[in-house]
């Protein structure tokens, strides 16, 4: 007999000769990356629960370890399961949530091991859904019991999941920290009301695959495929933020376009309040980047880039009066304040004095690209309570060539009277607190697009220190939502709060 079936096979076909019988089913669902005998336990346990025991595995593609996981593809892991003789069917699952399955299955009994037992301890926040939906379907939800073991831990020590850089900072690392503490910050920051200002950009990415250079100019030749369009800048880091407070908000100055105020209220009002004020003479910026991907692996290389933005920036007085008077009005309702300074034109030397005066709690992000190269350097502020920039911009900051990076970090939080960080790509990041930096490795080496990774790595560590959490914590937290991020194209996604807390589990089981 096969046991690999699929959802429809086992529903339309297997389901209904198990009903004529009498059969009960019980339902195991989960990763499976590397059997082990703590697996054998369970699915021997659930086995004498019913007469039926059916196996579900999350598709690849679904899978929110971090990157690199699952260590072996769909095949394989299916293959594993049937290989043992207590399990009578394996299916894929093609969700983030077992829903799917279940739908499918209805098993009598949903088995899960004893770790889920209490709801409180479940990072993904869905065995209570799990269960409502089971026992939609007539079921129950059911633990068994045995010594706990770990797929990911074996992976991560033994086959080679982790670099030997990372394994060792994360031994280190779980000396002062637990996944407890973590999560108990994840928990404050929910609280935490927020506010975003900054510039709203539209990336938007063309993908084509070059043929090679014009035969009479310097130029490239390439065939279209397609375009897309996200929302980046301020949106990005606001939409990362909304998946870890309850209560964000965004403030900006956009263009006129009905079109674009539409967008903005559809993809993010049911998540985050938008104070917006529009320019009757300025457009929303758009960047167009062209892509060409990599034959042999996702991963995408920019071939040349255009942007809409005038040469000189400056909104109209009265959109600008509108917006500096909402800001000054609204600043000290809220816990934290995010300022993105992409140096086109939200943020001016008012806007700054107000946002350095008024907000409690202040995280700066002030970036340096081909529009505003040397014109818009973090050093103009004088105030922050955590930062975030990388060596390039840390440079113009501190062009000394006689400084090293860790010096002109060290000035810069001088300078700043707050901690913050160095994002340094491959590289990892340095955290500062108190004149003392840390450094922390890159999570992976594994890249789709580094375009949205600092903005994920700003929002992400910021909220964590907003919540009361060191910096060395924001640092670890920063840097895994930096490597989530650089395996998003542009800021097609939000890196969301589950991936974060999956991923720093992950880490945390070396």
């Amino acid at each position: 007999m096969n046991k690999i079936v699929s959802k429809e096979e086992f529903k339309t076909k297997i389901k209904p000769g198990l009903e004529k019988d009498g059969k009960t089913i019980a339902l195991c669902h989960g990763v499976f990356d590397l059997i082990h005998p703590g697996h054998i336990i369970h699915f021997e346990q659930a086995r004498e629960m019913a007469d039926v025991l059916v196996v579900s595995v999350t598709a690849a593609r679904f899978v929110r370890k971090g990157p690199g996981r699952p260590y072996f593809d769909d095949e394989m892991r299916m293959k594993f399961l049937s290989a043992i003789e207590c399990i009578d069917y394996v299916m894929l699952s093609e969700n983030y949530t077992v829903d799917d399955i279940v739908e499918s299955v209805e098993p009598d009994i949903y088995v899960k091991g004893e770790e889920y037992a209490k709801a409180k301890d479940d990072i993904t926040g869905k065995i209570a859904d799990e269960k409502a939906l089971v026992e939609k379907h007539g079921g129950r939800l059911g633990f068994t019991t045995g010594q706990v073991f770990s797929s990911t831990k074996l992976i991560n020590t033994a086959m080679s999941g982790l670099s030997d850089e990372v394994i060792h900072f994360m031994q280190d690392f779980k000396t002062r920290y637990t996944m407890r503490e973590i999560r108990d910050y994840a928990e404050k920051a929910s609280t935490l009301k927020v506010l975003v200002v900054g510039d709203v950009i539209i990336d938007k990415y063309t993908y084509c695959s070059v043929q090679g250079t014009m035969s009479k100019d310097m130029g490239y030749s390439a065939r279209l495929s397609h375009s897309e369009e996200y929302l980046g800048g301020a949106v990005a880091i606001t939409r990362h933020l909304a998946s870890f407070s309850d209560d964000v908000t965004m403030m900006s100055i956009i263009g006129s376009e009905e079109e674009m105020r539409l967008r903005l209220f559809d993809e993010l009002a049911d998540r985050v309040q938008l104070r917006l004020t529009y320019s009757s003479e300025f457009p929303t910026i758009i960047k167009h980047r062209y892509l060409t991907r990599n034959e042999k692996r996702e991963e995408y290389r920019k071939i040349f880039a255009i942007n809409n933005i005038p040469e000189k920036m400056q909104y109209e007085e009265g959109a600008y009066k509108n917006f500096k008077e909402r800001l000054r009005e609204k600043i000290a309702d809220y816990d934290a304040v995010f300022l993105c300074d992409f140096g086109h034109g939200v943020v001016n030397r008012e806007i700054m004095d107000i946002v350095q005066e008024d907000a409690k709690y202040l995280a700066l992000n002030c970036q340096t690209n081909s529009a505003n190269k040397g014109l818009n350097v973090i050093t103009k502020y004088n105030r922050a309570d955590v930062f975030t920039l990388d060596q390039q911009e840390l440079k113009l900051a501190f062009p000394d060539s006689s400084l090293d990076e860790k010096l002109s970090l060290g000035r810069l939080s001088e300078h700043l009277k707050g901690n913050g960080w160095l994002t340094r790509g491959a590289k990892g990041a340095y955290g500062i607190t108190g004149g003392e930096i840390q450094e922390c490795p890159a999570f992976t080496l594994s890249v789709k697009d580094t375009v949205g990774a600092g903005d994920a790595f700003f929002a992400v560590a910021g909220i964590f220190t907003a919540a009361g959490a060191s910096v060395e914590i924001g640092t670890f937290m920063g840097n895994i939502g930096g490597a989530l991020g650089a395996n998003i194209v542009g800021n097609k996604e939000a890196v969301e709060k589950v991936n974060v807390l999956k991923f720093a589990s992950t880490l945390m089981n070396v």
